[in-house]
């Protein structure tokens, strides 16, 4: 078997496992959910404070450990309640944003005590994974929830994400059949103007079955799925963008024949962010 064919058996059968966490994620409940979200946050961080090494910074891998999961954990407590349907204890959301302020000015003192060089890049770096990775993971536990009127679907998590690969697949196509108009030549030659707009349409069409299948009406799923297309596109410009810098080709290794986390989850983690202000908006006007 030549090495070609192997890797698209390995990376074939990588996607199928994939496939089968994700799945499980979503029809198994709250804590699979959580779990994976999870995963997602401490792998990615991992290899975030990884390239940022490579990229000649020194950041705080430990504390940025920290600073991310706490909010998480409380940001999942909030999620749990509402999971159950009840009202969410006032106490949790006062907790919220004095961790997240506590951890943040304890990376700065650290950041004395470490005695390292270039100190503002070092601390900018540590910042810098917990708002690109835990706060779109910490958002994205609401998100299935707001699409699903506040009850948990697991299609609708699992739509997000057919959305995520509708734009991924379309834009692959019709980059490769008529992709004339280069994107971002600097960090991704390959992209293109005419795929850009394809994989909106691919997405738009996921998001039309998701209105199907889960409901809440077009106009929540087709705007949804126009906004998580543009974010997974910038998200994958700006983690190319950290790749280059850093001199890499993948984030990681750990799903054989794909990459690391950031180079498959990389889509959720710009969209998830303006995904949940739209939402939230439409949910403030009551819309859905």
């Amino acid at each position: 078997m030549s090495d070609k064919m192997k890797n698209l058996v390995v990376r074939t059968l990588s996607g199928v496992v994939l496939l089968g966490v994700v799945l499980a994620a979503a029809f198994l409940g709250k804590y699979a959910y959580g779990a994976l979200l999870l995963f997602i946050l401490c792998a990615g961080l991992a290899e975030f404070y990884k390239l940022a090494s490579a990229a000649g910074t020194e950041p705080q891998r430990d504390m940025g450990m920290i600073t991310g999961f706490l909010p998480f954990c409380i940001s999942f407590h909030i999620f749990e309640q509402l999971y159950e349907g009840y009202l969410v204890d006032d106490v949790l959301y006062a907790l919220f944003a004095p961790s997240v302020i506590l951890f943040v000015s304890l990376i700065f003192v650290v950041e004395v005590f470490r005695a390292k060089e270039h100190p503002l890049r070092n601390i900018a770096a540590t910042l810098m994974g917990v708002i690109y990775i835990a706060l779109p993971m910490s958002l994205m536990l609401f998100i299935p929830l707001m699409l699903g009127g506040g009850e948990w679907h697991p299609e609708a998590f699992l739509f997000y994400l057919f959305i995520v690969w509708g734009n991924d697949v379309f834009a692959y196509l019709v980059g490769v059949s008529i992709g004339r108009h280069r994107m971002c030549e600097r960090i991704s030659p390959k992209k293109s103007w005419e795929g850009f707009v394809g994989g909106i349409v691919g997405a738009m069409a996921m998001g039309a079955l998701g209105n199907v299948v889960v409901g809440g009406g077009y106009v929540l799923w087709l705007g949804l799925a126009a906004i998580v297309a543009i974010g997974s596109v910038l998200g994958d410009l700006v983690e190319s963008m950290f790749k280059r810098e850093a001199g890499v080709k993948d984030s990681g290794n750990i799903i054989p024949g794909h990459g690391g986390i950031l180079d498959r989850f990389d889509a959720l983690l710009l969209s998830a962010p303006f995904a949940f202000v739209y939402l939230a908006i439409l949910h403030a006007c009551e819309l859905i």
